[in-house]
């Protein structure tokens, strides 16, 4: 065979280890979360399909899924719509108005994404208990805005710096104030960077567990991350099925996302610009 058909194989064999390497988790799940017995890989035990584990996860009361999984939702888009407006506005004045020492801010916004989170949860709680937020929906979502505003900003900088300053200087002569002009020309020509913000700060914040762990006690705000790792059958032993299925359940929100703004991601990065 030529070099470039053995080219062409090496990279299909390639593409498809990295699939089944990426799928082989998401597979493994399903198929626990669809047997009888979870233990049908290591036990001389037939292979059976039963939707008693997601007849469970959805239906029992005392395991609040459903609740934990509208906690997740609110509190991800909340933080994520919160991280969007603060970023534009932050990735706006950096990049468009003069203020001193630019690098600096952004690299300390950097710096400040750099510290781990068990180091601020203690003083988070602290600072939620005495505004008596505990076990609240905002407890989360500020922590969690916080949590991916760095992200965001550097994003949103990244895009704002593609647009041609041409386009601000038009709006400005046609009277056009500074708000104006992020709302009407750079927000809806970096309309794939708010939409990939967005996408990121959600996946991130939906499966976050630290600060829902702390600022939580019980379904009231509790997310599906820390539900999920509380689940316990009976005698103390991990309901391996229950846990699987609704760890299915939970990819649903996140794929439904990422396919609504997929489109709108991977369409013309600076389509609307100037052109020619």
């Amino acid at each position: 065979m030529s070099e470039e058909v053995w080219r062409r194989l090496l990279t299909a064999a390639g593409a498809l280890f990295l699939v089944l390497f990426s799928l082989a988790p998401f597979l493994f799940m399903l198929l626990v979360s669809a047997s009888g017995r979870p233990d049908f890989l290591t036990e001389s035990v037939p292979f059976s399909v039963t939707l008693e584990h997601y007849a469970r996860v959805l239906a029992a009361a005392e395991l609040h899924f459903p609740r934990y999984l509208l906690n997740s939702c609110v509190v991800s888009l909340a933080a994520a719509a919160a991280a969007v407006l603060v970023a534009s506005l932050a990735a706006y004045a950096l990049t468009r108005l003069p203020v001193p020492s630019k690098m600096a801010l952004l690299f300390g916004v950097l710096a400040l994404s750099m510290f781990p989170q068990v180091s601020l949860v203690g003083h988070l709680f602290k600072m939620m208990s005495a505004l008596h937020w505990i076990n609240t929906y905002q407890a989360l979502i500020l922590p969690y805005a916080a949590w991916v505003l760095p992200l965001s900003v550097w994003i949103m900088v990244s895009y704002f710096l593609q647009i041609p300053r041409d386009l601000d200087r038009a709006a400005q002569v046609d009277g056009c104030s500074h708000l104006q002009v992020l709302a009407r020309v750079l927000l809806p020509v970096a309309r794939p960077g708010l939409f990939a913000v967005f996408l990121l700060a959600f996946i991130f914040c939906f499966n976050e567990f630290m600060f829902a762990l702390m600022l939580t006690r019980d379904a009231a705000a509790r997310t599906v991350p820390v539900g999920i790792a509380l689940f316990e059958g009976l005698h103390g032993e991990t309901p391996w099925g229950t846990i699987m299925a609704a760890s299915a359940v939970t990819t649903v929100p996140v794929v439904a996302v990422t396919v609504a703004f997929q489109r709108h991601i991977i369409s013309g990065l600076t389509r609307g610009a100037v052109k020619g």
